[in-house]
């Protein structure tokens, strides 16, 4: 730490600094990640000198520097120094960034863990700046030509492998065993999760579907009869379609008049419904003064 300190002054004025003092800043920024005091130390120095931008350039400073500003809550800071630093490792420059967003997430929440599907979200609430990420990030979709070779297999050998087809799938389309199994899963779930609406209320409840298909055909101008076990009603072998044809002129009056009663109905109902009822009122008060009699005696 000395030697770099003396260093650093000794250089102060020459741009830019020797090779060797940007050598000598990563190698001590990788001794003294467990000493938190003497790499704020050294940071400070560093980022306190006009040749900032060149220690910027080492990978060890950058991750020591992020490390300080997040220790010392200021998330912002690190995040800017990221966008600036001219380090050429950008896939540790993107996992840097995405760290920074964890700590502030778990900071926020008072917890010191995070479930995949939290950081899944983070990262895409926060994705990295151009700066650090040019061509975007990685796209984590297969190509076209694998997906039809996993699509073809599923549906015309099996959409649940075995380990040695897995193996010699994986073969084929260049993946791991492990993605081939995770894929297949995945696609297991999704088929699970869009079975369509006629083939869960058969396994739900066949009555209800057998009504369900009864009023779907008939919606569609014909109607065949099926039993509960899913079979067709007719004679034989054969089987009996019924097609509904539009009603003449003048229905709607024959139905009306079907749901008129005899002439006369609704008086004699009302006169025997009174009757009941005064014989009823009768018996409950005949019932209540002869116990009212007996209390008195």
């Amino acid at each position: 730490m000395k030697r770099f300190m003396a260093m650093l002054n000794r250089n102060k004025n020459k741009d830019p600094p020797p090779a060797k003092l940007l050598d000598l800043a990563g190698q001590l920024c990788q001794d003294l990640q467990s000493s938190s005091p003497s790499l704020e130390k050294l940071v400070g120095a560093m980022m306190g000198c006009k040749h900032k931008m060149y220690f910027l350039t080492n990978i060890h400073v950058v991750r020591a520097c992020v490390f300080v500003h997040i220790r010392n809550g200021q998330h912002d800071a690190a995040c800017r120094l990221l966008e600036y630093c001219k380090a050429e490792e950008k896939e540790e420059l993107v996992q840097l960034w995405h760290e920074i967003h964890y700590q502030r997430v778990m900071e926020k929440h008072h917890t010191d863990y995070l479930t995949p599907l939290q950081k899944f979200r983070c990262r895409k609430r926060n994705p990295p700046p151009v700066s650090l990420c040019p061509e975007g990030l990685k796209n984590r979709n297969y190509s076209d030509e694998v997906r039809q070779k996993l699509h073809r297999f599923a549906a015309e050998v099996t959409t649940n492998p075995n380990k040695k087809q897995r193996e010699g799938l994986a073969r084929d389309v260049n993946l791991q065993p492990t993605q081939v199994y995770n894929w297949f899963a995945n696609y297991r779930r999704r088929q699970k999760s869009c079975l369509p609406r006629t083939e869960k209320l058969n396994n739900s409840c066949p009555e209800r579907a057998l009504t369900y298909h009864a009023k779907e055909q008939q919606d569609k101008g014909s109607y065949t009869p099926q039993t509960s076990d899913g079979s067709y009603v007719g004679i034989g072998s054969e089987q009996m379609e019924i097609t509904l044809m539009p009603c003449d002129p003048g229905w709607e009056q024959s139905a009306a008049d079907l749901d008129k009663p005899p002439e006369g109905t609704y008086l004699k109902m009302l006169e025997s419904s009174f009757m009941q009822s005064s014989e009823l009122y009768e018996a409950r008060t005949s019932k209540a003064l002869l116990t009212t009699h007996n209390n008195n005696l």
